[in-house]
């Protein structure tokens, strides 16, 4: 999956989860959860959604990582490079 696929999946889960977002003002480098000001059952719900979509496993103890949308999209183009390797 290129960067812009990857990144059009991102941005269409976290508008199921907050429709008012405009991808066109989100920044790669502030932090995400301010931007689209979700609170902590949305961001989980966003995350969910986001292993729905892509198969990608994202444990807990990797949250505190994906604090802006380009950590969060690097993040998953890892887990998705790891994945087809296997």
């Amino acid at each position: 999956m290129n960067p812009s696929e990857l990144r059009g999946i991102v941005i269409a889960t976290l508008q199921g989860i907050a429709p008012e977002v405009e991808a066109a003002r989100l920044r790669d480098d502030l932090p995400l959860r301010r931007q689209v000001d979700l609170d902590s059952m949305d961001w989980l719900n966003f995350l969910l959604g986001l292993n729905k979509a892509l198969g990608v496993e994202i444990p807990e103890k990797d949250y505190a990582r994906l604090t802006t949308l380009a950590a969060l999209l690097d993040y998953l183009q890892h887990k998705l490079s790891e994945r087809s390797a296997s």
